[in-house]
């Protein structure tokens, strides 16, 4: 096999070796148990350091793509068709207690007051307009692009829909999707996705997890056909799905003709050199509602989310949906078009990021 490093990729050396890799062991090209070259002759094949090689092959283990033996180097260990691992019949999720103290990971009230003070200044009047339905077009811009650069997502702003917190775009999707599907949800998942869902009438069904993410023969017995996942650091277990559970769940929702909402809830700040692979982004065929906020990352009071919809779902999201006006003042839409457009939203990202490994 032949890797290489383009200058005009625009990628760090370190993400072009690791997309590579995973191209490979995706495609099956790298099988079920193959033996990854050596650092030092991946060094000689590329032209860079063995520590690039070595932050390459860190993140295909953190994802679940490969695994260390010790003294024997790197194999691979992801196999698309084993989806069930020898003990997630037995294994039952444990709840963790959620950390709420005032650490350095909380974000700059310095910085968060410099960029209010900086849209007062350039925005005047602009403040004062209403907001489109969807959200600013400035901030549906720069989270497309923050989407792309972060996750290599790759969406339109017109598929972005801005709104007030989660819990109401939880509201929009089961609109959209239509209240006579069943939902079926995490168990245990956070109590407020499922009240959210009861209180609007519609009927779910919870699926116990398991070490690496919902059990197959849970996913196997229900009758649903939308999946509300939370694939990264799911709360209250702190589970995060497997790369093979990702796409299990596709699979699920393919077959089914169905559809996956991911909420990507605080998935930034994982202690991994690079975030997870969202099932969005792994999915080719428009089944998946892609959901975040800014609580986690900037602070509770934000807020502010937003949901990215595959392209097949936008017409029927406008002729459905349309009229609903933007829930999110338009002053903090302009504040958190600053806060990314100016970097310092993905540096405090970075920070916290940094702090969690120190302490891992």
């Amino acid at each position: 096999m032949k890797y290489g490093i383009s200058e005009k990729n625009g990628k760090f050396a370190y993400l072009q070796i690791y997309e590579q890799i995973k191209e490979d062991i995706v495609s099956g090209a790298l099988e079920f148990g193959s033996k990854l070259p050596s650092k030092r002759l991946l060094c000689e094949e590329t032209g860079v350091s063995v520590i690039t090689i070595e932050h390459a092959y860190s993140i295909l283990c953190d994802e679940g793509y490969i695994e260390a033996k010790e003294r024997s180097g790197y194999f691979v260990i992801y196999k698309e068709s084993d989806f069930l691992s020898s003990f997630d019949s037995h294994y039952e999720a444990e709840f963790i207690k959620p950390n709420h103290s005032k650490t350095e990971c909380d974000f700059p009230v310095s910085v968060l007051q410099k960029a209010v003070r900086k849209v007062l200044s350039d925005k005047e009047g602009e403040i004062l307009k209403r907001s489109p339905n969807q959200g600013l077009d400035e901030l549906r811009n720069a989270i497309a692009k923050y989407l792309y650069r972060s996750n290599g997502i790759s969406v339109s702003p017109e598929q972005i829909v801005i709104g007030a917190g989660a819990e109401y775009l939880y509201s929009l999707i089961l609109q959209l999707l239509g209240k006579n599907r069943i939902f079926a949800l995490e168990n245990p998942s956070y109590e407020k996705i499922r009240k959210v869902y009861s209180a609007n009438s519609v009927k779910t069904d919870m699926l116990t997890l398991g070490r690496n993410g919902i059990k197959t023969a849970e996913l196997n017995r229900t009758v649903a056909s939308v999946l509300h996942i939370t694939p990264f650091n799911s709360f209250p277990s702190g589970i995060t799905a497997s790369i093979g559970k990702r796409q299990e769940y596709l699979r699920w929702a393919e077959k089914r003709e169905g559809f996956i909402i991911e909420d990507n809830y605080s998935a930034e700040l994982t202690v991994s050199k690079k975030n997870e692979d969202t099932v969005f982004s792994l999915s080719e065929n428009g089944r998946v509602i892609y959901l975040n906020t800014f609580s986690e990352t900037i602070a509770p009071s934000m807020r502010i989310g937003y949901m990215v919809l595959p392209e097949n779902l936008l017409n029927d999201f406008n002729r459905k949906l349309g009229f609903y006006s933007c829930t999110v003042p338009t002053l903090d839409q302009y504040v958190l078009t600053e806060l990314i457009e100016s970097g310092n939203f993905e540096r405090h990202i970075n920070r916290v990021r940094r702090a969690k490994r120190k302490l891992k």
